[in-house]
């Protein structure tokens, strides 16, 4: 599965994207947050706030509790201001 990351999120982790095999239990974005945040302080700092990083399966954005199974992409980025 690929990820990508966006603006401070993806400073704080230190890449724009990977390919990751995710562990056997993880079955939604808000298990794929957990079991990032146990990668590496990059993880941990970038998702220390879980509540605020949106994400978006397959450019579909989506709730914590989604599903990422059979998900070709996921992408994190924090909320969105402008006007």
């Amino acid at each position: 599965m690929k990820l990508v990351y966006f603006a401070w999120v993806r400073e704080r982790v230190g890449k724009t994207d990977e390919d990751v095999e995710v562990p056997e239990g993880i079955g939604t974005v808000a298990d794929l947050v957990r079991w990032l945040k146990g990668r590496g302080e990059e993880y941990e700092y970038a998702f220390e706030n879980e509540g605020i990083v949106r994400a978006a399966i397959d450019h579909v954005h989506v709730k914590p509790g989604a599903s990422i199974a059979g998900a070709r992409e996921i992408a994190f980025f924090p909320p969105m201001t402008g006007g």
